[in-house]
């Protein structure tokens, strides 16, 4: 359940965008600011680079953190990344330093987080970001023992967050995707190629899936449901039997090649793990089998770039208004999700217990077939 104990009287709020950047980020942080501002009569604390903005409070790069003003976020809705900055090194229980020996390790700084929000005078803190972000936030708060109030707001284009029925960032990056595949179909057809195109998306295959749909792709790969060289050279060869020369294959980054596993690449000390190489790999192999020209196609950063679309703009502000009103009326420790129609508060506990992934036998993967 909600946390509604001993309700605070706030006057100050901090809010953050954490991990990676996705379209949406600014129309959430604009809703929560005017709500805050004119609804609430609170004052809106800016925290710069996800929690680098907590940990150091001397952090700059280049502004710092910034009490925002309604002409600050003003016309921010409809543009890409965020204003504040965002920051996937800055985990508090893991955070990387250098020590003695010159040598990066991890360490805990969560202490130092709980202090500079009191120090702040900050009296909640709005943590818009994915599934690692709210795990953080919840962590956080329930150290802080009542200290640090949170609200999670579900941002990711990975769409891989439960408790929600979609993420906010998802609808544009799909739709980056698309257009991508359209104009790399053009390509493929003059050339009687097979464009192999890697997306992202970590251990979900949402984006892949669901532009794979939209472009009208030959075969789909996603982490949820192993593939095989084989499959892949009888699609080609039974496509070109018919009189179809080229190909379209979209590829998650954390597909699974049956007995191989996913690609990875290096983990760096402080960071999340880190996909790489899954279109390349298939290349290699793909190439060995088929009598036709392959090529890789890694759309990357791309994806997460951009103007939000009408959805994600509106689904942001209704995410951004709904944050402010659960702290108003003390529920806190929640994430605010979509649940067509509605957009309510979903326990932290609940909404950080695992992920939402594809399911192999639904109707989505039914589709794609």
């Amino acid at each position: 359940m909600a946390d509604k104990k001993e309700k605070k009287e706030i006057k100050a709020i901090g809010v953050m965008t954490c991990g990676g950047d996705c379209p949406g980020l600014n129309p959430v942080v604009r809703a929560i600011t005017v709500t805050a501002i004119q609804k609430f009569g609170w004052k809106v604390l800016g925290i710069e680079d996800s929690m680098q903005g907590l940990i150091n409070l001397d952090y700059k790069s280049p502004y710092g953190n910034r009490w925002l003003t309604l002409d600050m976020v003003e016309g921010i809705i409809a543009e890409g990344g965020s204003i504040l900055g965002c920051d996937n090194s800055s985990h508090p229980f893991k955070y990387a330093v250098t020590n003695a020996e010159g040598k990066k390790v991890e360490t805990d700084v969560s202490d130092q987080v709980i202090e500079n929000f009191k120090t702040l005078g900050l009296d909640a803190l709005v943590v818009i970001g994915g599934d690692g972000s709210m795990a953080i936030a919840n962590r956080l708060s329930k150290k802080a023992n009542g200290a640090m109030p949170v609200i999670g707001v579900p941002k990711t284009i990975d769409n891989d967050l439960q408790g929600t029925d979609v993420t906010f960032g998802f609808d544009t990056a799909s739709q980056t995707i698309t257009d991508a595949l359209d104009k790399i179909r053009d390509t493929a057809r003059s050339h009687d190629r097979v464009m192999i195109v890697e997306v992202m998306g970590r251990d979900a295959g949402w984006l892949a899936l669901q532009s794979g749909i939209a472009a009208g792709a030959q075969v789909v790969l996603i982490p949820e449901i192993e593939y095989t060289v084989d499959s892949i050279v009888r699609k080609i060869q039974e496509r070109k039997a018919r009189g179809q020369v080229f190909n379209i294959i979209v590829i998650a980054e954390g597909a699974k090649m049956k007995n191989l596993g996913c690609s990875m690449g290096e983990h760096a000390v402080g960071e999340m793990p880190k996909y790489a190489g899954a279109a390349n790999h298939l290349q290699q192999l793909l190439s060995k089998r088929v009598d036709c020209t392959c090529r890789v196609s890694v759309l990357g950063y791309i994806q997460r770039g951009g103007s939000p679309s009408n959805f994600d703009r509106v689904l942001g502000t209704r995410l951004g208004v709904k944050a402010a009103e659960l702290l108003a009326e003390g529920s806190y420790n929640q994430l605010v999700s979509l649940r067509t129609p509605e957009i309510i508060g979903v326990d932290l506990d609940e909404a950080t217990q695992g992920q939402r992934l594809v399911d192999p036998h639904g109707s989505m993967v039914s589709a794609a077939r």
